[in-house]
């Protein structure tokens, strides 16, 4: 059973439809109108029209990656030929759960998790409208792309086509082993939640001028994990041509500055699969693969991975295997090997609060002399503290400023060395709750300027002026960019974003929205000296 069914007016028809439910889309008749009935490469689909927008959720966009399809690349959908009415979510993919829940609202979560869901404002599907393919967040081990955080409409209504999309996340979308790589026909295993986004941008450029979209003007743009995942795809052969501009949001490259070794190499991830085989008693069996597949999403969840979160907040992600990575984005960036397309890459001006640990000052020592090694001294006198107060503000300090803020410089730098347009921001604004006070401008903060959901949201309170203001130039800015490459073409009264360049200029989006340059600069050449990279 896949697809949930919508309901339907007749008890008739819901009998009919009784055999047949599954989850995400369901069956019903054809409208008639000319956006409401898209054919897709599989078959046919029916959404919603509301205030404007057509509204479609839980397309499935792959086949369930289920018994011997976990741990494989995924497999083009069976094709069906009724009506199948999207207009619910599929289910998230499996996650432990998060300490955010009051702001993930992950809801039901199935192995059968690969959907994807379409906001359109066009009228017609001649429109070759813009696209905006989200890709979340989460350490590529929870989140989805239903939150009501990422609903796509109020972004749809500035004239952009509003895509989300689930992949799978932890152990199911990142575990690799030996015996898996050897049943691939690519030699390679663990990468499968970045297949999976691969597969979905596929898909996009199938399917999407049935929604009025342009596939020549794909903008994929993602938060954290999703913005890690779009530098990911900027280095991967598989990747190459299916998006045209890209917007990343904090997701630096981590073992840059942080020095977290989350893009291991596949012998690596091989290790480290099989310390989980190991842990569910599937090691010494005849066939560990049929072993490990026996298990469920929990049961892998709860072998959790040998390495310390402390040190390494993503125990699970991506891996160097040669075919998706060809090596670590961050060397492949800075040998200029990324593709050459527009690109925004920006920062919240406190991304480090939410990841900072307690520590007291010997072990913040020890910690930076683990990590730094021969630079651990001169990293401290950056970021000094001698008392247990003053070690999580230097540690939220270094993670904001080394981690996040240097990666980005390096990657805007990047950029401009390739001759494309590039921009730079920094996000200050603090919402004046109490909980956002304590946290500063924190991680992810900024999505609810980008989507403009702040009333789907209730934990930070309603927004005031400044809030509402400055969500309308960011949309502004993200959108303009999505049509043109250039941000400022329809800012709307927006002050202009200059080019990053030479002169390192970047966007401080605040109470007001002003010019910077040379952001963290203490901090960037730092992490420039640690890595050994010159002239970026």
């Amino acid at each position: 059973m896949r697809r949930k069914s919508l309901p339907v007016i007749t008890i008739l028809c819901i009998i009919l439809l009784a055999a047949i439910l599954i989850p995400g889309c369901g069956r019903k008749e054809a409208k008639t109108t000319s956006l409401s009935t898209p054919v897709l490469d599989s078959g046919p689909i029916s959404g919603f029209l509301e205030d404007g927008i057509w509204t479609f959720k839980g397309i499935p966009y792959a086949e369930p990656p289920l018994a011997e399809l976990r741990w494989k690349e995924p497999q083009l959908v069976q094709p069906w030929t009724d009506v199948l009415a999207c207009t619910e979510y599929g289910p998230a993919c499996p996650q432990p759960a998060s300490d955010f829940d009051g702001l993930m609202q992950i809801g039901k979560t199935d192995e059968d998790c690969l959907y994807l869901n379409v906001w359109s404002p066009a009228s017609s599907p001649d429109e070759r409208l813009p696209v905006m393919f989200w890709i979340h967040g989460g350490g590529f081990s929870t989140g989805s792309g239903s939150l009501p955080l990422y609903e796509g409409h109020n972004l749809a209504k500035r004239g952009v086509i509003v895509i989300t999309i689930n992949y799978r996340l932890g152990q199911l979308g990142f575990m690799a082993h030996p015996e898996l790589s050897k049943e691939s026909p690519h030699g390679v295993s663990g990468n499968y939640g970045l297949f999976d986004q691969i597969a979905a941008l596929k898909w996009v450029q199938k399917n999407i001028g049935a929604f009025g979209g342009d596939p020549s003007a794909v903008t994929v743009f993602g938060e954290s994990a999703g913005g890690m995942s779009i530098c990911d795809l900027m280095v991967s052969p598989l990747a190459d041509g299916l998006f045209a501009r890209a917007i990343d949001e904090s997701g630096p490259f981590v073992d840059l500055g942080l020095q977290l070794q989350t893009s291991d190499t596949l012998a690596d991830a091989e290790t480290a699969g099989q310390d989980i085989a190991g842990k569910l008693g599937c090691s010494q069996t005849s066939d560990v693969l049929a072993c490990l597949r026996s298990k469920s999403p929990d049961e892998l969840m709860q072998a959790g991975t040998p390495l310390n979160r402390m040190l390494s907040p993503l125990p699970l992600g991506p891996n160097v295997d040669g075919f998706v990575l060809p090596d670590k984005p961050s060397t492949l960036f800075a040998a200029g090997k990324q593709q050459a397309i527009p690109f925004i890459n920006g920062v919240n001006a406190n991304d480090g609060s939410i990841f900072a640990p307690d520590l007291t000052p010997e072990l913040y020592r020890m910690y930076l002399n683990f990590v730094y090694g021969n630079f651990a001294d001169q990293v401290f006198a950056l970021y000094p503290a001698s008392t247990q107060t003053e070690v999580k503000p230097a540690l939220t300090r270094l993670i904001t400023e080394m981690g996040f803020a240097a990666s980005s410089r390096l990657a805007c730098a990047s950029m401009t060395k390739v001759g494309q347009p590039t921009y730079m921001y920094q996000f200050t604004r603090v919402p004046s709750d109490s909980r956002a006070q304590a946290l500063g401008a924190f991680h992810a903060l900024e999505i609810f300027y980008v989507f403009n959901n702040f009333d789907k949201i209730s934990q930070l309170g309603s927004p005031e002026a400044a809030d509402i203001k400055l969500s309308e130039d960011i949309m502004n800015y993200w959108v303009g960019f999505a049509k043109t490459g250039d941000p400022n073409s329809s800012a709307m009264g927006a002050p202009l974003w200059p080019n990053y360049g030479t002169g390192s200029i970047y966007q401080i989006l605040g109470d007001t929205v002003t010019t910077g340059s040379n952001l963290n600069n203490a901090a960037y050449e730092l992490v420039l000296k640690i890595n050994g990279i010159t002239n970026p």
